[in-house]
């Protein structure tokens, strides 16, 4: 059975009249009564006994049409279901993201979002750069944010910026009237780092050497308050920046070492997004250009 077939039949079933078929489907006669016979043979006998004055439904016909009707609404259905979602009326996407870049930059690029395709749900993994990677790579979600991985086997990844790491120490610390400070001004002071396997403590490990460290956290949040508590200092990407000020910590720029890293998109290579997921993609893009 094909669309068309199953259009013809129940034109012809709901009207009982093949004129009245005809210029509902905009057929002409001859295109109408192929569809049926087509169909009839397809299926092994009649579903229509049609006389000069009228047409009525055989036994089969009868047991045709709820079913007919059926699959017809729900091949409309699902029609315009798809032609919502590529036209961003209606639809889900699923982003990963590292916890600086979740809690720092997205939620603006989202409100941008949101704006423009209100009626798309969006739902946040905010998870530790290795395991955005995971998730990617598994397919649970589309999109990730991540500090450029070392091995991009099986995915893409499109710069957003380069970020620049900066010190985080305490609001009572004598470094915070300097413009910028060194590992050496920060080598004494107890560190508090992410915990391993972290692409950020292995990022500042490769420039600075083993750290020396007193504590620990698998977030920058709980390292911001750590360090605005007065426990020690830290060095953190500079999307954090703006987050470590309001948990109590103060940030300055850091050299000697420079520590930086591509921040950005990846997906699955070869893999075309959603709509929804592409319409994300490029809504951050433009946010990340804005911000720069």
């Amino acid at each position: 059975m094909t669309i068309k077939q199953l259009r013809a039949f129940l034109a012809v079933a709901q009207s009982l009249s093949f004129a009245q078929a005809c210029e509902r489907l905009h057929l002409s006669q001859p295109a109408l009564s192929l569809a049926i016979k087509t169909l009839e043979e397809s299926l092994g006998g009649p579903l229509l006994v049609r006389t000069t004055r009228s047409v009525a439904l055989t036994p089969e016909g009868e047991i045709l049409l709820p079913i007919a009707q059926r699959l017809l609404a729900d091949w409309d259905n699902a029609e315009e279901l798809l032609r919502q979602h590529f036209t961003l009326q209606l639809g889900r996407v699923a982003i990963a993201a590292m916890p600086s870049f979740a809690a720092n930059r997205l939620p603006q690029a989202i409100k941008a979002f949101r704006d423009r395709y209100p009626k798309i749900n969006v739902a946040v993994h905010d998870v530790i750069n290795e395991q955005v990677v995971d998730m990617v790579r598994d397919r649970r979600v589309e999109l990730g944010v991540v500090l450029e991985p070392d091995n991009l086997d099986g995915l893409e990844f499109a710069t957003l910026y380069l970020d620049r790491f900066v010190a985080v120490v305490p609001p009572d610390s004598a470094l915070i009237t300097r413009p910028e400070v060194s590992w050496d001004d920060l080598r004494d002071e107890p560190f508090i780092a992410l915990q391993r396997p972290s692409t950020v403590r292995r990022l500042i490990e490769a420039q600075v050497g083993q750290l020396a460290v007193a504590f620990e956290s698998h977030q920058f949040t709980t390292i911001g308050r750590m360090v605005g508590q007065g426990l020690g200092v830290s060095i953190v990407p500079s999307i954090c920046t703006q987050q470590m000020r309001e948990l109590g910590g103060h940030c300055i720029a850091m050299s000697k070492p420079t520590v930086e890293r591509s921040i950005g998109l990846i997906q699955r290579s070869g893999i075309k997004l959603s709509a929804a997921a592409q319409a994300l993609a490029d809504t951050i893009r433009r946010s990340a250009q804005q911000v720069d």
